[in-house]
């Protein structure tokens, strides 16, 4: 005779799932090379290590490179100087303000937006059991983006100053995470289908009042405004801004962590879960809001950035299989040194103009997505 479980609470400790592929597993032949090494503790903490030290690395010569160029060596020492109290040579002022003032809150702010979209992909794939869905899939982007766009038009919340617009873009992703979750709740119950379609129709409906405000603006103020917050730029990056974004996504990234059983449960579907003793509908309320406080902070400072969150967990999910505390413990650390990169791409490609942020990350994420597609051993959400 059958006996039924409880469901559990968030924060309880879950039961193991059961092992059986879920609709994001790779049912490809036993694990072999890197996959296997990351199946061990001291395998994973080599791999992080090694993501780690290319990202110190890259973050160093991203930081030297652009219009003035500077060395890995003298960048190191410039950011030892601005870390220690070290004296700066009068002749090295503007070189050293480059590199500080300007060009390191941007390469941090980048690695640390890079770190959030991946993460927080991860958890909305599984949250939502849809191999397709992103961070801004439940309509926090066009929120945020309707958010500043009313700030700019109107000189809303001017008594904040430089930080007017990002507190727009922020308070319009609440708003827009608060409608989400009143729309798609039916009885308490959040259902991952209701979830998706609703986030994907009040994006549509946010893009609709963006659309009618850029009409009515009385200049092309606005306009621009809208290019930034749906292409993405760390452009406006300052050492303000930096505390708020690390001090949000750095925690935000320690208690995704601790969900990581409970999302191994999630993705195996409602009916599984509960037959685990799992609540599948409490967790999924503590997640979106989780990753909804993420997102618009992200947003805020950023702008929409695409594709990252979508691919990147695939990508990583490929090589650390599909045990979430694993996926979380390496897509991070992937997502901030990609972004690095991508951000160096942008400003020095075309110099002195930048590209979008969104532009490259599209080129690079589409041709990347479509090869995930025709992998025989990778399963989007089912054959």
């Amino acid at each position: 005779m059958s006996t039924s479980r409880a469901p559990a609470r968030a924060g309880e400790p879950l039961p193991a799932p059961p092992d059986s592929p879920s609709a994001y597993d790779d049912p490809a032949p036993p694990a072999s090379g890197v996959r296997a090494r990351l199946a061990t503790r001291r395998g994973l903490l080599t791999v992080c290590s090694l993501l780690a030290a290319a990202l110190l690395v890259s973050v160093v010569v991203a930081i030297g490179l652009g219009s003035s160029v500077v060395t890995p060596g003298e960048t190191a020492r410039y950011l030892w100087a601005a870390l220690s109290g070290g004296r700066i040579a009068p002749d090295e002022v503007t070189t050293y303000q480059i590199v500080w003032q300007i060009r390191t809150p941007r390469v941090l702010l980048a690695a640390l937006v890079g770190a959030g979209l991946s993460a927080v992909g991860v958890v909305i794939q599984a949250m939502v059991r849809n191999a397709l869905a992103d961070p801004f899939v439940l309509g926090v982007s066009s929120g945020a983006s309707v958010g500043a766009v009313g700030v700019t038009v109107t000189g809303g919340l001017a008594a904040l100053g430089i930080y007017a617009v990002s507190a727009g873009a922020f308070l319009g992703a609440l708003a827009a995470s608060l409608l989400v979750y009143a729309a798609s709740a039916s009885r308490g119950t959040l259902a991952p289908l209701r979830l998706v379609l609703t986030g994907v129709a009040l994006s549509l409906g946010f893009q609709a009042v963006m659309s009618v405000i850029v009409y009515f603006a009385p200049d092309s103020e606005a306009t621009s405004m809208v290019l930034y917050w749906t292409m993405g730029s760390f452009g406006a990056a300052t050492w303000g801004a930096l505390p708020v974004v690390a001090v949000v996504v750095l925690l935000g990234l320690a208690v995704l962590h601790r969900y990581g059983r409970a999302l191994d449960v999630l993705a195996l579907g409602d009916e599984t879960a509960v037959s685990l003793g799992v609540s599948p509908d409490r967790y999924r309320k503590g997640l979106l809001v989780l990753v909804s406080l993420i997102t618009g902070v992200m947003v805020a400072v950023s702008g929409a950035i695409a594709f990252v969150g979508l691919v990147l967990p695939h990508v990583v999910r490929m090589v650390a299989g599909a045990t979430h505390a694993r996926v979380l413990a390496v897509a991070p650390l992937a997502g901030a040194l990609f972004m690095v990169w991508v951000d160096l791409v942008s400003r020095t490609l075309v110099a002195p103009r930048e590209l979008p942020l969104g532009v490259i990350t599209a080129l690079v994420g589409v041709p990347v997505f479509i090869a995930l597609m025709r992998r025989k051993g990778y399963v989007f959400g089912g054959r």
